[in-house]
């Protein structure tokens, strides 16, 4: 995606918000050792929300405003154009995660093959190894709530959005109190729906939940709605004659006016429908996308307002190739976690490798495991970062 601009107003900080959240994903999922992590960076159990829990649904609620900036251009009219588009979007960035999970499974497999067998059928059993291929995931997830909320502001009026995602959001929280929704366990509607439709073998294993399953899809979706009512806010036309500052400034004030009662909506409702991200419960959506909004602000304030860009870099070589990038570090880590060789007698992958050997001598279990992460999200920044000097934007 290019860098977002409005009338004539280039906003930075929606790029860098974009980076901000994929940097902290690739953090956040590659650590040196995943029972070595400090308690910020690991997701809440069940209830409950740290900031680890964050960076999954901002990068939703930017897609949201990075959806209305994109179909714009189409004047939000369901012409054959933006249906293709959007469609063959969705079908590219579903079937992207559902490779990406095919070829983790292909390499964990190569690594323990079956026995007895030549390197002919080893390599087929490894390419068609899809009986417990997870169906849905992170990437899914996107790819729906995208093609979903992107046809709705084609088919629906605008203004009937808050409606809508009234709706999905209370209707869901009436699914979840009938359905033992915030059960941790195989009981929850949430558990009993996916296994039935999905099947085990094809679905995420956490006590039975799949964090990205398929009712769960439901508040998702009005996550992202969300986003898309923050971009058509910031973006609608200002009074002729408004100088760059102050448009900024109305834009800053209109997301603090959002942000902040969604926030608070968010935790008043909380004592009545926990907050949790494995169940995407309601109020995980209303916070989360009050702070998205907030956090937007701060950093229009900084970033465009202030000028205050130099540290901003780093995140921008992130942003203007999120997808891409959360791809290739998918990638990556797949690789560094198949890849094993012997090392004074035992056998260790990259990650282990680096953990075992260097960083955990030095810095000790947990910061060892953060800093092994912290190398991880550079090596991806150096990538990304030749692409974002060659503007070369790779769109998905």
């Amino acid at each position: 995606m290019n860098n977002v601009q409005t009338s004539s107003h280039r906003i930075l900080a929606l790029d860098i918000l974009r980076g901000f959240t994929i940097a902290g994903m690739i953090l956040v999922n590659n650590p040196g050792n995943g029972e070595n992590v400090f308690t910020p960076l690991e997701h809440a159990p069940w209830i409950g929300l740290t900031p680890t829990d964050l960076v999954f649904p901002f990068f939703m609620f930017i897609m949201g405003v990075s959806t209305y900036i994109s179909l714009r251009k189409y004047d939000f009219q369901p012409s054959t154009a933006a249906i293709l588009k959007i469609l063959r979007r969705t079908v590219v960035i579903f079937l992207i995660g559902v490779l990406i999970g095919w070829f983790s499974r292909f390499c964990n497999y190569w690594h323990t093959p079956t026995e007895g067998i030549g390197f002919g059928n080893q390599f087929l059993e490894a390419l068609l190894n899809f009986d417990h291929m997870r169906i849905l995931g992170v990437m899914q997830r996107l790819a729906l709530c995208y093609g979903i909320t992107a046809i709705l502001a084609i088919t629906v009026k605008h203004k009937y959005f808050p409606w809508i995602i009234t709706v999905l959001l209370g209707g869901y929280f009436i699914l979840l109190l009938l359905g033992n929704g915030f059960v941790y366990g195989e009981d929850n509607i949430l558990s009993i729906v996916d296994r039935s439709i999905l099947t085990p073998e094809h679905m995420y294993h956490d006590n039975g939940i799949d964090p990205e399953g398929l009712l769960s899809t439901i508040p998702a979706v009005a996550h992202v709605m969300i986003g898309f009512l923050v971009g058509r806010m910031i973006f609608k036309p200002e009074k002729e004659g408004t100088t760059k500052e102050q448009h900024l400034w109305n834009i800053i004030s209109k997301l603090f006016l959002t942000g902040a009662p969604l926030i608070l909506a968010g935790w008043l409702l909380s004592f009545g429908c926990p907050i949790s991200k494995k169940v995407w419960s309601p109020t995980f959506v209303l916070i989360t996308t009050g702070m998205g909004a907030c956090l937007l602000a701060m950093l229009i304030y900084v970033i465009d307002v202030k000028d205050h860009k130099a540290w901003s870099r780093f995140f921008e070589a992130f942003g203007v190739n999120p997808l891409f990038m959360y791809v290739m570090g998918d990638i990556i880590a797949i690789v560094f976690g198949a890849v094993h060789f012997m090392v004074n007698g035992v056998s260790h992958n990259v990650v282990g490798f680096f953990y075992y050997q260097l960083y955990d001598p030095l810095f000790g279990a947990k910061l060892g495991s953060l800093v092994y992460a912290l190398l991880f999200v550079l090596l991806n920044w150096v990538i990304g970062y030749q692409l974002y000097k060659r503007r070369i934007y790779i769109k998905i």
